[in-house]
Formats: C-alpha cells, sequence, structure tokens
C-alpha cells in the first residue's frame, strides 16, 4: 500500500499542478472516442435480440424463405361502438379501407372479411369472389349471409372477424427490401395516417393499429422516449443532489461534465466497435449517469473534509486521491466485471449493454482522477468551516452498531435466511409483449386486439410432403387436417389455420355445396385441381404462396395464442411435437416464430448469465483477495457481496415471484455494483486497523466517519438513478433497474449493519487464536529441551 500511496501522491503532483494540460488531454480523450458516435445505428428490429446463427432464428428464416420471404404486417383492428360489424356502415368502412390498405409502401397481401375469396357452387359452376361488394348496397338478407359465412369459415372466424362479430381486421403484409432505415418508418407513418382518417371520419369506431412492423417500431420509440425524459430526468436529480451534498454549485458543475464526457466516451467507443444500439442498449446512457457520480462523490467527499479539518485546497485534493486510490481502482473494476458479465447472455442487446456501460465506467475512473481534481483547482471553492453534525451521525450509527453487533449479526443473519428462501418462487414467465408498458399505443392496441379479436403470438409449422405436388396427397392432407384439429383443441389455442382449410371447401363446393363433402377429397388428382382452380381464381396478392411452397413440397400451418407466458409456450409445442412423433413422423418439424424464438432466448438467457454471475465471483474474489493482501478479507467480502443479490431475488419472488429475460442479467451486474460500498468500507476499516494500529471497534468508527457519508450518498445516487429507470416503458429495462435498485438498497443496510459486526466477530476471533497460538509456541519451546535431555 505504501508504494500506492507513492505513485498516488506523484501522479495527483503532475496532475494538480498541471491543471490545464490535464483538462485539455482528459477533452481529447474523450473528443477521440466521441467521434466514433457517428458510426451508430439503432437497430428496431426484434431480431437483433437473436445471434445470427441462433437455431431458432435460423429455422424462423428458413420458414420466411420457403414460403414467400421476409414479410412483417401491419394490423388494423375496427370495433363499431354498436358493437355489430355486419353492418352496411361498417362493411363499407372495412371495404374502403382495404383497397386503399394496398396503397401502403411495400404491401404485398391485403386481407379483411370484405375480400375474402369465398367460394361457392352455382348450377354446374364453382364462383371464387370477395366476400363483400358494394356494401352500402347490400339487403338484409345479404348481410345475414355475410356474416354466415364469415363466422363459420376457419380463415376469418377469430382472425378477421371476432368470437361475437362486434370487431374486425385488416391485415396488411409488408415486404420491405431492407435498403435503408427509412423504409419502415414510411410504412408507419402512412398506416398512422390512415388510422387517423378512419377515426376522424369515423368517431363513434374503435381504431387500433399492432402488427410486427409496429412491434419494431415500438422498440426505437421506447427508445427515443426514454432518452428525452429519463436520462434529463437523472441529469437533473443527481447535479442538484451533489450542489446540496457539497454546499456548493462548484462540483456539481465539475460532477455534471464528468457524467455528459463518460456517455459520450462510451457511445463513441461503441460506434468505433461497431456496436448497434437497440431499445435494450440504448439505456446505456443512463445507466452511466447513475454510476459515473459514484467515483467522483467519493472523491469530493473527502476533499471537502479535508479542507475543513484545515488543509489547503491542493493538499486536501491530493490526499483525497491518495487514500481513495484503491477503493475507486477496486470498484470501477469489479463493476466493469460485474456489467461485462452480460456477454454471456444469449442476446445481443445484452452484450452491446454491458460493454457500453463498461466503457463509460471506465471513462469515469479516469477522469475522476485528472479532470475532476484539475477543474476543482480552477474553479472558486471556499474552505468549510468547521462542522461536526454529519460525522457525529456516522459516530453514532458505528456506536449504535458497536453496541449490539451480536444482535445485528445474527439478526442480519436470520433476516437473510428467510428473505432469501423465498428466492425459489420466482420461474421465467416472460410475455414479450408486456415487454411495453400500458402507456405505449402499441401495447394499448396489442391488447385491445388480444381481447377483442385474435391473438398477437403465433407458431408456425412447415410440414414437408413426400416430393414436388405431394401436398395433394389425400394422406398428407389428413394428417395435417388431423394436426389442425388436434390444435384447435388446446386451451391456449385461438385459431389454427392451414391448407386443408380451402381444400375441403373446394371439395364441397365441387359437389354443388352438398355439407357431407366438406372433406379431404379421395384422391390426389382431385386435390391437385382443387388447388390450381384456387390459384387460378383469385386476384393478385391472394394466392397460396404465403402457405405453400414454389414446389408444392411442404405447407404451413400457423397456431396463433393467446397472450401466454414462454412456458406455457414451450410446454404447448412440445405436446405438438409429441402428437406429431405418434401420427404423422414423416411431417415432423418445429414450430417457429417469434414466441418460440423468445421462448427459448429467456431459458438459454438464465443459463448463460448464471454462468457470467460464477464466473464474476470468482474474478472478484481474487482480485478483492490480491488487492487486500488477505484471504480473509476477500473471503469475507463474498458475504455482503452475495446476500444482497440473493435477497434481492427473495424480494422480487415475494412481491412478484416472475423473471424476464432482462431480469436474468441482475445477478451479475449487482454483484459488480454492492461491491463498491463493501470495497469502500473495507479499505477505510484496513487502514484504521494496519496504519493506525486501531481496535476492531475504533477501525469500525474511522470507517463510517470517512466513508460513511458518502457511502450513503452514493447508494442513494445508485438506487435513486435506477429508480428513474424503472419508469422506462419499456420494461424489460424498467424491471432491471427496480430489481437492481432493490439489490442495492440491500446492500447498503448489509454494508452499514452486517459487515462491521462480523469484521469485528472475527477479527477478535483471529486476536484468540494468535494469543493462544503464541501461549502455544512459548510452552513447546520450553518443553523442548526436556525432551532432549531425555
Amino acid at each position: 500500500m505504501a508504494e500506492q500511496d507513492t505513485l498516488m501522491t506523484k501522479f495527483s503532483s503532475v496532475v494538480l499542478n498541471q491543471r490545464w494540460l490535464t483538462i485539455v488531454l482528459s477533452i481529447l480523450l474523450i473528443v477521440a472516442a466521441a467521434m466514433g458516435a457517428k458510426n451508430l445505428v439503432f437497430n428496431p428490429d426484434n431480431r437483433a435480440f437473436f445471434h445470427e446463427d441462433n437455431p431458432q432464428l435460423v429455422a424462423f428464416e428458413n420458414m420466411e424463405n420457403t414460403y414467400s420471404g421476409r414479410d412483417e404486417n401491419v394490423l388494423i383492428v375496427l370495433g363499431p361502438k354498436d358493437g355489430n360489424v355486419f353492418t352496411r356502415d361498417t362493411l363499407a368502412i372495412v371495404e374502403k379501407y382495404t383497397n386503399e390498405a394496398w396503397q401502403i409502401p411495400f404491401s404485398t397481401r391485403v386481407n379483411s372479411i370484405t375480400n375474402f375469396q369465398n367460394s361457392y357452387a352455382e348450377e354446374d359452376d364453382v364462383i371464387i369472389e370477395d366476400l363483400v361488394k358494394n356494401s352500402e348496397s347490400l339487403t338484409n338478407a345479404d348481410l345475414a349471409r355475410i356474416r354466415d359465412v364469415a363466422m363459420k369459415e376457419p380463415l376469418l372466424y377469430k382472425r378477421l372477424i371476432s368470437e361475437q362479430g362486434h370487431a374486425t381486421g385488416i391485415n396488411v403484409t409488408i415486404k420491405m427490401p431492407g435498403d435503408d432505415l427509412s423504409e419502415e418508418h414510411n410504412v408507419v407513418a402512412y398506416a398512422r395516417d390512415m388510422v387517423k382518417r378512419i377515426k376522424a371520419e369515423n368517431p363513434d369506431m374503435e381504431v387500433h393499429l399492432t402488427g410486427l412492423v409496429m412491434l419494431n417500431t415500438a422498440f426505437s420509440e421506447a427508445s427515443e422516449n426514454d432518452s428525452k425524459t429519463l436520462m434529463m430526468g437523472t441529469l437533473i436529480m443527481f447535479i442538484i443532489a451533489v450542489g446540496i451534498l457539497m454546499r456548493g454549485w462548484t462540483a456539481a458543475f465539475t460532477v455534471l461534465w464528468i457524467v455528459i464526457f463518460s456517455s459520450l466516451g462510451a457511445l463513441g467507443a461503441a460506434g468505433w466497435l461497431g456496436i448497434e444500439l437497440t431499445a435494450v442498449s440504448a439505456s446505456a446512457p443512463t445507466i452511466i449517469t447513475t454510476l459515473a457520480i459514484a467515483n467522483a462523490v467519493h472523491v469530493l467527499v473527502s476533499f471537502v473534509e479535508f479542507m475543513r479539518s484545515g488543509m489547503n485546497k491542493q493538499a486536501a485534493m491530493a490526499e483525497s486521491l491518495r487514500i481513495n486510490l484503491q477503493p475507486i481502482t477496486l470498484v470501477s473494476v469489479t463493476t466493469i466485471l460485474g456489467f461485462l458479465t452480460m456477454n454471456f447472455s444469449e442476446s445481443p442487446p445484452f452484450h452491446a449493454l454491458g460493454n457500453i456501460i463498461s466503457m463509460g465506467v471506465g471513462f469515469s475512473y479516469i477522469l475522476a482522477f485528472t479532470f475532476l481534481p484539475a477543474m476543482m483547482m480552477l474553479l472558486p471553492i471556499k474552505a468549510p468551516a468547521a462542522r461536526t453534525e454529519n460525522k457525529g451521525n456516522m459516530i453514532k450509527l458505528a456506536d449504535f452498531v458497536i453496541g449490539n453487533q451480536n444482535k445485528l449479526l445474527w439478526g442480519g443473519l436470520g433476516v437473510f435466511i428467510v428473505i432469501a428462501s423465498f428466492l425459489p418462487r420466482n420461474e421465467l414467465n416472460d410475455e414479450w409483449i408486456k415487454y411495453f408498458g400500458e402507456s405505449m399505443d402499441f401495447r394499448t392496441s396489442t391488447d385491445y386486439m388480444s381481447e377483442n379479436l385474435t391473438g398477437f403470438y403465433r407458431i408456425d409449422y412447415s410440414l414437408p410432403a413426400d416430393g414436388p405436388n405431394g401436398i395433394a396427397d389425400p394422406q398428407y392432407l389428413k394428417n395435417i387436417e388431423g394436426f389442425i384439429a388436434w390444435y384447435r383443441e388446446q386451451p391456449e389455442v385461438v385459431q389454427v389455420t392451414g391448407l386443408t382449410d380451402i381444400v375441403t371447401r373446394l371439395n364441397k363446393n365441387m359437389h354443388s355445396d352438398e355439407p357431407s363433402y366438406h372433406r379431404i377429397p379421395d384422391n390426389r388428382e382431385e386435390a391437385a385441381q382443387y388447388i390450381l382452380l384456387y390459384e387460378m381464381s383469385v386476384p393478385y396478392g391472394l394466392d397460396l404462396n404465403n402457405i405453400v411452397d414454389m414446389e408444392k413440397s411442404s405447407s404451413r400451418v400457423t397456431a396463433t395464442t393467446h397472450d401466454i407466458t414462454v412456458q406455457e409456450t414451450l410446454a404447448l409445442e412440445a405436446r405438438a411435437q409429441a402428437w406429431l412423433a405418434e401420427n404423422a413422423p414423416e411431417m415432423a418439424g418445429p414450430g417457429t416464430g417469434n414466441s418460440i424464438m423468445f421462448a427459448h432466448i429467456g431459458m438459454n438467457n438464465i443459463i448463460g448469465t448464471l454462468s457470467g454471475t460464477a464466473f464474476a465471483l470468482v474474478l472478484i474474489s481474487i482480485i478483492l483477495i490480491v488487492a487486500f493482501r488477505s484471504f480473509k478479507i476477500g473471503a469475507i467480502s463474498l458475504i455482503p457481496n452475495l446476500m444482497p443479490s440473493l435477497m434481492g431475488f427473495g424480494v422480487w419472488g415475494l412481491f412478484v415471484g416472475e423473471i424476464g429475460m432482462g431480469l436474468a442479467t441482475v445477478a451479475g451486474v449487482t454483484m459488480g455494483i454492492v461491491v463498491d460500498d463493501t470495497v469502500h468500507f473495507l479499505s477505510k476499516y484496513l487502514r484504521a486497523r494496519r496504519e493506525q494500529n486501531l481496535p476492531p471497534e475504533d477501525a469500525v468508527r474511522y470507517a463510517f466517519s470517512t466513508v460513511g457519508k458518502a457511502l450513503w450518498f452514493t447508494s442513494f445516487a445508485l438506487v435513486a438513478g435506477f429508480s428513474v429507470l424503472a419508469f422506462s416503458v419499456f420494461r424489460m429495462n424498467g424491471d432491471m433497474a427496480l430489481l437492481t435498485a432493490v439489490t442495492i438498497s440491500i446492500a447498503l443496510v448489509a454494508d452499514f449493519l452486517f459487515l462491521p459486526p462480523l469484521l469485528m466477530k472475527l477479527d477478535r476471533v483471529r486476536d484468540k487464536l494468535s494469543t493462544h497460538e503464541a501461549s502455544g509456541a512459548d510452552s513447546l519451546t520450553s518443553a523442548e529441551p526436556k525432551q532432549s535431555q531425555a
């Protein structure tokens, strides 16, 4: 430690004497890093959550490539206030905007109840035409017929018409070339303008806009909303708090620049490294703002205290830098390690978030020992008047802890056991639509759709036939029909569609609409003719290429589900695979889609982050053992570092009980953060024991008096910062921030009320053992001559 102090003294001398040079070099470093921000790109695509080689993503993209390529959708949901879609006025609105929806940029298909290709027999002919034409001239008999067809048709019922007939939808398939980011913006702008006009023309109509395109837009809008509100709110709150703590605005001004520089440097470095921003990683500046303040506050609190004790400005800053070098270095390293554990996550946005924050913490560390002290030397600051209130409060707390150390030690252990026992109540229960807060239009619209029309979650199956044109094989079609029938019986399912819905209807039409022929054709030739007839009869954009591949060697079955959790999704898919294995093993293939992808990655994320947490735990332990030159101290530090995470998840299990993909990363992240208070307290405690030879109780008083206030404020800052982020409209970030705030709060209590009694207890045990060993050695020494004489 003496060598470290000597090096820090030399370094601080250069920084404090070459102030302008230090400031200029610090700013140049940030400018060089920040220039990389021009390379930053925001990726709103929900596929950004997956590696390119993710098996579920690969399966999903293979599905898309098989059936007409990648497509997304915009769904306009209409709910007339009179609760009846089948009126002339409502059908006229649906018909009008179905036709206009083809004008949405990059639209390739528009489906609604009005342009549904209804087929029926008319004498010896089969007619295939729009279900609804010239809505305003429809008779009551026409309306009754249309309702009867729509409510019985599997391709419409619970898909584009609700179970009660009170809501309907216009689904627009979008295929964007992917040439530039403005494509999605143009689609959304046109669709929103349509919705705005529908609302203006029909004030008695509920109108909502959802779909996968709107999902991607929601990611970017959530990020933009958080950047505008949370970041600014966090900055203002912290600057006011620093000004009040320091009894002046000079320090607040300096800290403001450290926060800004740390965020700019980190984002710029991310740009240089080619890291993409997403709704997850875009929260990095807010978190960096929270973390960057901590290092500066420790330096400033010590600086003010030394000035209050009579030191001049430069001497006070030099001493503050000297005593804070080791703890701030350890704190920064462990915090960086904690966030780097996000690289063990299965989801790339969490890698980006952890890496950007780690770089921000690194910049804040450098600035705390360069820009901060140099600026404080240049800016005017008066020596604070001598006072003892705050220090006295810390001493009172220390005396309370010393006087009740046994109660606090064993009571704290008991509380830990009780709260941690609720940890197993947590289970992975993500619903990825609920990543978005209820204040967002996308969430409101999607909830309305789920409650009134159909589900948002889908599972798709590509079921192979026996070679080209094999989909016409009656046995193949019967297997699909059986699979669809089984799926429709599952309680999680809203609606299921497949090729057989069309083939069975056409078979009935070709037999004069005789109900008994509403079944699979008896031979392959008939089925092939029906499929060809349908494709030749429907208008452009309404063919079968979305459910049948080019060679007609496979077809697609789509199951739409209620809002179910990932556990329920995986359980449903497992049952589906069991049915296929038993009834049609030659057609077996994994289900895919966004629901399956997010379900698997949520489960895999927990396994990855547990590995990351274990890795961080080992590394942090080794670092603390080496830094404190004591295996015992390193081992002791594990207890207050593990307790907050375990108790935090215990509290979450007690009050919430559900862990999503974002929460899986909290253990590793908080381990890096909660070490901060432990390191600072241990550092001051060891200085008192080793440099001043104080007994354990007085060493505890010294630690409380020198670092207690700073620990309280930095913990308050961290909790406040993460609490602000907890209001994020993107719940993945919000829940992660909330649990982190809870964990940091528990960590402060543990470091104030549990760690000191633990240190005193173990030090007394060590002293007793040392005394016993010394007396034993004396006896042994005196006994050895007797044995020799004998």
